[in-house]
């Protein structure tokens, strides 16, 4: 017996229709990449996002086509997004901080049809469109006033371009699991690989994550993302803020401390999210300045760990919330987040860190499990270390054109490539990437517990932690520190700080001092680079064991 239900699909354009109707005055508001502050409403983005469609129906993009987008969050970068998939056809979100080599590929492997670029990538764009043969037109995120001279293939001005249509179009009649999104992932070995989002699976994640556990959010809110779209499904806000009504602020190109302050406090924001190197940019403005937040009450962090320090500082002396999240660009992206929960009783504020410093447990859609190498399932007890596997209905089954192969294990999950720990009320803490951790004497070390740990330092700016070679232990910790501003620090005065902190043979069997730590295209720390750079490193007391 089925039930009697109507059959409602799951699609990316209900979103925007709602947005419109239920919450059609509603601002989104946009540093523009031209410069000044733009604003729009949710009834204006649905009506701009069907010209875009019915623009992109008579330059004959069709449902299922690549369009790609290389754009930072604004209101056009949103109004794409729902005019391609209106279509029927498929965003396609590049990160400009990829190498170029990177974006040709993804292009080309994705057979994109056509790219709107923002002005800022303009000079990146014309260096590989001879790269990019797909490719048959370029839009440029601007008006007519501020388009540039440019090589670019049928180059044409965004504004200009719309305006050649009156927007009577009807959104496309769609299954809800057909293609709606695309993101490349370069978290895995060999080439990026692609990520297909469904219709159903934006929808679903978006409701899963608008949910008072997750983001919590309401149409009384108003969110900054400041995670840009291109990374990993823009942490999906372009549909959740939307769905709930909120006011949405979009920071465009500048997301330095002063800009994002500034943000926050003239358009009124209540939540934000973003990774912890735009975070410590803010602090660092706000401790320089004497600032104080008035209207921020949640930020969630997330695509790499947050260090303590971190969140013990918003929470303290600014009196923000902080969620500590995790997720990957194959999950949609959201994958955990850590909120205090009635089993933990009423902890002190230093065991709220020690939960918060957790990037939390799976949300309904996520199943978890944690695994040893043999594929054995190893006991939630918070100690015990495994490979994070999950499934859900927003996580991959596979890439695009089957690249890396059967992806999933015989019961469908998907090993993360993160080792963790979960505690027994179901609090993941991821202790390290499994091919960044430690193995020191058969034992593991987490290189993100003693990176936190550092960072917890007054004097130190940023943290990293590698394993190297050693003779009798296989591996041990090397420290790199890049100190604050002005600062000088000596080795002794970091051991001395960790003591105590952490097990003995956790130490670092050494620290070393740079001006900068390399990161990926995402903001993580880049520790292949590291151990690049220090594959001869010999530590000082390394003789002795040799």
């Amino acid at each position: 017996m089925l039930g009697l239900m109507q059959d409602w699909p799951l699609l990316c354009h209900r979103v925007i229709d709602h947005a419109a109707i239920q919450h059609g005055g509603r601002e989104v508001v946009s540093r523009s990449v031209e410069g000044p502050l733009h604003r729009t409403t949710y009834r204006e983005v649905r009506r701009r996002a069907m010209q875009v469609a019915q623009r992109l129906g008579r330059d004959g993009i069709k449902a299922g086509d690549r369009v790609a987008t290389l754009a930072w969050n604004t209101w056009r970068h949103l109004e794409a997004w729902y005019g391609i998939t209106g279509l029927g056809a498929v965003y396609h979100t590049i990160n400009p901080r990829l190498f170029p080599d990177q974006i040709a590929y993804i292009a080309n492997h994705a057979e994109d049809r056509l790219m709107f670029v923002d002005l800022t990538f303009v000079p990146l764009v014309e260096k590989l469109q001879e790269r990019l043969p797909t490719i048959e037109r370029y839009v440029v995120l601007t008006d007519a006033a501020h388009m540039p001279q440019t090589s670019l293939r049928n180059a044409v001005a965004y504004e200009e371009w719309i305006a050649e249509v009156d927007g009577d179009f009807a959104w496309v009649t769609l299954d809800e699991n057909a293609a709606a999104g695309m993101c490349y992932t370069s978290g895995t070995t060999g080439n990026p690989k692609g990520v297909v989002y469904s219709h159903r699976s934006n929808v679903l994640h978006s409701m899963m994550a608008v949910a008072p556990d997750a983001f919590d959010l309401s149409v009384r809110d108003a969110i900054m993302p400041v995670v840009p779209f291109f990374h990993a499904n823009g942490w999906s806000i372009a549909f959740s803020a939307p769905m709930t009504g909120c006011k949405l602020v979009l920071p465009g190109a500048k997301l330095d401390g002063a800009s994002v302050y500034e943000l926050l406090e003239s358009e009124g924001v209540t939540m934000t999210a973003g990774v912890p190197t735009v975070w410590l940019a803010l602090l660092a403005h706000m401790e320089a300045n004497g600032l104080k937040l008035s209207t921020l009450r949640r930020a969630l962090i997330g695509g790499s760990a947050c260090p303590r320090a971190m969140i013990q500082k918003f929470e303290q002396t600014y009196n923000v919330h902080v969620a500590h999240a995790w997720g990957m660009t194959e999950m949609s992206p959201i994958g955990s987040i850590c909120g205090i929960k009635p089993d933990y009783g009423t902890p002190d504020f230093e065991g709220v860190l020690d939960i918060k410093m957790k990037q939390g447990s799976a949300p309904f859609t996520v199943e978890m499990k944690i695994a040893d190498d043999a594929g054995k399932d190893v006991p939630w007890d918070g100690k015990t270390f495994g490979r994070l596997m999950v499934r859900g209905v927003c996580v991959a089954r596979e890439y695009f054109r089957g690249e890396g192969g059967d992806i999933l294990d015989p019961d469908g999950f998907f090993d993360t490539g993160d080792v963790a720990t979960i505690d027994p009320y179901g609090n993941m803490q991821i202790t390290d990437r499994a091919k960044d951790v430690i193995k020191s004497g058969g034992e593991w070390i987490s290189t993100i517990e003693l990176e936190n740990l550092a960072v917890g330092h007054p004097k130190v700016a940023e943290a990293a932690v590698i394993g190297v070679r050693h003779p009798k232990w296989d591996e041990r910790p090397l420290l790199v520190i890049v100190p604050k501003k002005d600062e000088k620090i000596e080795k002794d005065e970091i051991i001395a700080f960790m003591q105590g902190k952490i097990a003995k043979w956790w130490m670092p069997d050494d620290v070393v001092f740079v001006d900068e730590i390399p990161h990926t295209a995402t903001g993580k720390i880049q520790k292949t680079a590291l151990r690049e750079r220090f594959k001869d490193y010999t530590f000082p007391t390394q003789a002795a064991a040799e």
